[in-house]
């Protein structure tokens, strides 16, 4: 699977305030029968033949099927199929009638314009993505996902400043603790942030009993190594682990190794035994909530992030990654240094 694509569906999105239902089926004969094919193919992962079943089913309903033009958007999102995620787009806010449906129908819209134009690299999207979270908030002002996205969406159409203030609004309706929250801290000091391929926000706890959070960790190289112990690739890649976490030891660099085992005490006998002594978290699978944020579905997989949080690399497989690491790292160093003297260059 494409990171980038899943990456826009997921990153800084942050939920609703208030609860989605899942949508109602499709109610024609035909299209009921049609509906449940696409979710057989969906089981299967076969996403691009569900997406065009579920389209079907909608056709066939009328374009009244609720849930269809929710796999609609979702599908053709991930997939890059914007026009049958526009249509279920424009669908679901043609059927909106609450002031709780239309607010909701025109923030996914928004973000659905937001994946789109990121992909593009157009501005009309971004532009048409302000015009959806603005009806949004016409229909439910204290909306924060539609603020957060609205920040989003001017901070790539470069009026930072009005960025900045979507951000502080956002701010004032979240806790201290809350991740996206954090994010949109760093948006407001650094409003282009809010236009790079930032790493998802999450927070966990390490198996040695350390909290790390992904924005926490800012002015550090992060490396992210997805295994598990019952794959084979991914201990032969673990001496070439073991070198990198012995080569940079010191260095402004966090190794995060995330297990997708499910075997708990299995998971920590490996570690003790093999000598794993930087930051280990155990995600319990492929469905876990780090691995389907980062939309790992093959392992060892690793991604690099920078001082920014910026991501930067991606590899599945036993890949080199000292060269880069070690450019990055370097960066990291002047960073600190330049700090240490007052912001002044060295």
């Amino acid at each position: 699977m494409n990171f980038l694509r899943v990456f826009l569906l997921v990153s800084c999105v942050v939920a609703p305030a208030f609860p989605q239902d899942s949508g109602a089926g499709p109610s024609d004969p035909k299209a009921k029968k049609t509906y449940q094919e696409a979710m057989n193919d969906l089981e299967r992962h076969h996403r691009d033949i569900a997406l065009a079943g579920f389209k079907k089913a909608d056709k066939q309903d009328g374009g009244h099927c609720d849930s269809c033009q929710k796999k609609m958007i979702e599908l053709g999102t991930a997939l890059g199929d914007w026009k049958t995620a526009e249509l279920g787009a424009e669908e679901q806010v043609a059927a909106a009638k609450s002031q709780r449906d239309v607010a909701l129908s025109h923030y996914q819209y928004g973000m659905l314009l937001l994946s789109e134009g990121i992909n593009r690299k157009k501005e009309e999207y971004f532009a048409r993505a302000h015009d959806e979270f603005g009806k949004a908030l016409a229909a439910f002002s204290s909306f924060p996902a539609a603020i957060f996205g609205d920040g989003r969406a001017l901070a790539y159409l470069k009026q930072d400043d009005a960025a900045k203030a979507r951000f502080e609004e956002f701010v004032k309706l979240r806790s201290e603790d809350d991740l996206d929250r954090q994010r949109a801290l760093r948006y407001i000091s650094e409003p282009e942030l809010a236009r790079a391929r930032m790493a998802p926000p999450f927070s966990l706890t390490t198996l040695d009993g350390q909290r790390i959070s992904m924005d926490d960790l800012k002015g550090k190289v992060v490396l992210l190594d997805f295994w598990a112990t019952w794959c084979g690739p991914c201990r032969e890649a673990l001496p070439h682990m073991k070198d990198l976490a012995k080569k940079f030891n010191g260095q402004p660099l966090v190794i995060l190794s995330v297990s997708l085992d499910e075997d708990e005490q299995k998971w920590k006998e490996f570690v003790a035994k093999n000598g794993m002594a930087w930051a280990q978290y155990r995600d319990g699978g492929f469905d876990g909530p780090i691995a389907q944020i980062f939309a790992v579905t093959a392992i060892p997989h690793t991604f690099t992030v920078d001082v920014n949080g910026v991501l930067q690399d991606e590899h599945i497989g036993d890949a080199s990654m000292e060269g880069k690491l070690k450019k990055l790292v370097a960066q990291a160093r002047a960073l600190e240094t330049e700090k240490a003297s007052g912001g002044k260059p060295q």
